[in-house]
């Protein structure tokens, strides 16, 4: 599974037939030696095989075909795809009726051409940046497979089976870093648009005010070929970077590398030599302010007050059944009084228009995408509240100022650092401005691999 662009050449010459990705995908999925049981909850493999084999007689017809036609794509299990139970990487939703429709984005993937071909693992209810699930085992990032260390959440299946080619591309959803965390643990890319620019109906909520549906890809291009059509387009999109003359970024360290592992720290540094000997500008950035976001998430935030508004009525009756770590993350929304919200709401849009004046005359902010290197599952073993919180906090920490600041955002591996260790590095843009931060993270992406 290389990119989207290199996958529709196959396919239009003749080199390779979308029944034999899907074939491959399917393979991918099922190696015993792989992630595949854990990265995926569900395959449709037969369903897949038919809708390829369909496309595969139209091509040789000669008839018009959707431009994506025969393309593999996973699907996280928050999203409602017809005849299927969305469980939300739980078990409390086990018995929920079956999807009447799929969500409108998973209609539009389907209708360029993408072929779904089963849900991914995830987080229960989305409610972590970990990746780790009690009820259906967690799917090991990449890195260091022998030791097993977590993926990121709280797509964590979507990024593992892109990053092990089980599929080009996947959807997820991102409400502090659910896409941009395991994309980073899992040395791929992860975009989280500007969240009012796709919609969210059919997609289990976490967060209304934060919640955004977003692509993982192997290149910034398979991201943006996706998030268009996610939006409602073609996804027949220019591939042009910007030129490297006019990027201009500025450099955030407020709060973005406190507590931050040196390892990270060497790699941020690393991508930005990459990036000024590349010839793109780089500013330093002080961004003091975003010390405040903390502070205002130290009851939860807007997510813990939603989720529970959500999820109150099945804590009632069926609270038991919930992963406790999630749980626990869930119920102090209780506790959150409508003071402490409009507190929330009110400091998030002073900062938003603090980041527009911040902004004015940079492209974007770059920064690590995490603060950690991701940490062995065995050492969650213990159920260790503290530390579970604390890794936790840590983990989406650097991506939940995107969601806070209602903008859009991307993390990009950097590669060839010692040992593999997945560091990625993250680009926040202007509120709107998904279409420019694309084709700036494709010239950055350039930079990044000198």
């Amino acid at each position: 599974m290389t990119t989207i662009r290199h996958l529709v050449a196959e396919l239009q010459s003749g080199r390779v037939a979308a029944r034999e990705l899907v074939d491959r995908a399917m393979i991918a999925i099922e190696d015993p030696a792989g992630e595949g049981r854990r990265a995926f909850l569900r395959t449709d493999a037969a369903a897949a095989r038919a809708v390829a084999d369909g496309y595969d007689a139209i091509r040789r017809s000669g008839a018009a075909l959707p431009p994506f036609a025969g393309i593999p794509i996973a699907v996280k299990d928050l999203f409602d795809v017809a005849g299927q139970v969305t469980a939300a990487g739980s078990v409390v939703l086990a018995d929920r009726a079956p999807a009447t429709a799929d969500a409108p984005v998973v209609a539009r993937a389907r209708a360029a051409g993408f072929i779904p071909i089963g849900r991914t693992n995830m987080t229960e209810f989305a409610y972590s940046g970990l990746g780790l699930n009690a009820h259906h085992g967690t799917p090991r990032s990449p890195w260091d497979r022998a030791t097993g260390r977590i993926p990121g959440g709280s797509s964590s299946g979507t990024a593992v089976a892109v990053a092990d080619g089980m599929a080009p591309v996947g959807l997820g959803t991102d409400t502090g870093g659910s896409c941009r965390i395991p994309a980073a643990f899992c040395g791929v890319v992860g975009f989280k648009p500007t969240a009012r620019r796709i919609p969210l109906d059919g997609v289990t909520p976490l967060s209304f005010s934060l919640d955004s549906v977003g692509p993982f890809g192997r290149s910034v291009d398979c991201c943006a070929i996706v998030d268009d059509i996610l939006a409602g387009g073609s996804g027949l999109v220019d591939p042009t970077p910007r030129p490297v003359g006019h990027v201009r970024l500025g450099v955030v360290r407020d709060l973005m590398l406190d507590d931050a592992d040196p390892e990270v720290v060497d790699g941020f540094e690393e991508a930005l030599t990459r990036l000024a000997a590349s010839g793109i500008t780089l500013v330093e950035l002080p961004f003091p302010e975003l010390h405040e976001i903390p502070h205002l998430y130290r009851l939860g935030g807007l997510a813990a007050a939603e989720a529970w508004a959500w999820h109150r009525p099945l804590l009632e009756t069926r609270g038991d059944e919930y992963d406790q770590r999630v749980r626990t993350r869930i119920e102090p929304g209780a506790e959150a009084s409508a003071e402490y919200y409009i507190e929330v709401v009110q400091g998030r849009r002073r900062l938003v228009e603090l980041t527009a004046e911040r902004l004015c005359g940079l492209d974007a902010f770059v920064s690590p995408t995490v603060a950690i290197l991701p940490p062995p599952i065995a050492a969650f073993d213990d159920d260790d509240p503290a530390f579970y919180s604390e890794k936790n906090l840590l983990a989406l920490r650097n991506t939940s100022v995107g969601n806070f600041l209602d903008t859009c955002s991307i993390s990009l591996p950097v590669a060839g650092l010692p040992d593999g260790r997945p560091v990625g590095l993250m680009l926040t843009g202007h509120p709107m401005g998904d279409a420019k931060l694309l084709a700036v993270a494709r010239t950055v992406e350039a930079g990044l691999a000198g």
